[in-house]
């Protein structure tokens, strides 16, 4: 080979190295979940998505941007909250950058940025809350800390899209203290609790006293009126025999068609059953004066008995018309 086909050999070698680096320079590849940025000399010219992008080799350069959700999580600092009491306190802020442009040329180094003013808020956020609020209200402290945030992040084309307070660390004898007030608060509960179910079960007691004593009254009462229920019928039925009986021997007699004799025996009858009776005074109508000697000898009849002491008759004259 001569010369001259040596050094064309040499300029096609060079000539591909130098299309190779061209071709190289040119072809950029954007992995999925980033966006490419192409800049010329330092300027923003284009934004490039997933896939292949083509540039000017020498002119242009392509950033890689990060679009996918990235949790970052800030070292552990002390805040104070709002009755004084210092804590330690971290946070996992989850973040994404939606304007890669934004991200790139609005903030020197977004990812500084955002850990920064995470530290900011998270103390500003505490500062507002007492100790039992932060420990009881971590939800709110999040939303309230994502607000805050968002507000200074979008001007950097990223949003916050959760904030997570990891741990909340009071001091050993905030802890103790709670750890007391706790246990009392307990005990209370329990005195309260036990209190509630003495009372409750008094209530019970006297309701089931007062149902007992209303059921018993109300047995009594119904006992009662069936005494005198019983009681007016007996009354009721002794009166109807007593009429009855009345009736019959007013009508026997009547059908006798009694004379003076009859009626006379009957008197002495009447008077032998006044005998009989233990007392010592025997008061008759006059119109029985008729049978007063009968009477007397009835008295001296009864005289001659032992033990028995004849009664003394009193007549009752007539009442005067």
């Amino acid at each position: 080979m001569d010369n001259s086909g040596l050094v064309t050999a040499i300029i096609v070698v060079v000539l591909l190295i130098v299309v190779a680096i061209l071709i190289g320079g040119a072809v950029r590849v954007v992995p999925q979940g980033f966006a490419g940025v192409v800049t010329r000399f330092g300027r923003f010219r284009r934004e490039s998505q997933a896939g292949l992008t083509i540039i000017t080799p020498f002119i242009d350069k392509l950033l890689r941007v990060d679009m996918r959700e990235t949790p970052r999580t800030g070292d552990r600092q002390d805040v104070i909250t709002r009755d004084n009491v210092a804590v330690a306190v971290n946070a996992t802020i989850f973040s994404q950058v939606i304007e890669p442009r934004a991200a790139l040329f609005n903030v020197s180094d977004y990812l500084v940025a955002i850990d920064q003013q995470a530290r900011t808020t998270l103390r500003n956020a505490f500062g507002n809350v007492s100790l039992d609020e932060a420990l009881s209200s971590r939800e709110q402290i999040n939303a309230a800390m994502q607000q805050q945030m968002e507000q200074v992040t979008d001007k950097w084309g990223i949003r916050i899209n959760r904030i997570e307070i990891v741990d909340i660390s009071p001091p050993v004898q905030i802890l103790q203290a709670m750890a007391l007030q706790k246990q009392a608060d307990q005990e209370k509960r329990a005195r309260i609790l036990q209190s509630e179910g003495q009372q409750q079960s008094a209530v019970n007691i006297a309701d089931g006293n007062r149902q007992a004593a209303i059921k018993q009254a109300e047995g009594e009462r119904q006992a009662a009126i069936l005494r005198a229920e019983g009681n007016r019928q007996a009354a009721i039925l002794e009166a109807e025999g007593r009429a009855q009986a009345i009736s019959t021997v007013y009508g026997s007699i009547k059908a006798a068609a009694p004379d003076p004799t009859l009626v006379a025996i009957l008197q002495l009858d009447t008077l032998t059953k006044f005998a009989e009776s233990p007392n010592a005074k025997l008061v008759v109508p006059a119109e029985t004066s008729g049978l007063l000697g009968a009477a007397q000898v009835l008295r001296s009849v009864l005289g001659d008995a032992p033990g028995l002491e004849p009664p003394t008759v009193v007549t009752v004259p007539p009442a005067s018309s």
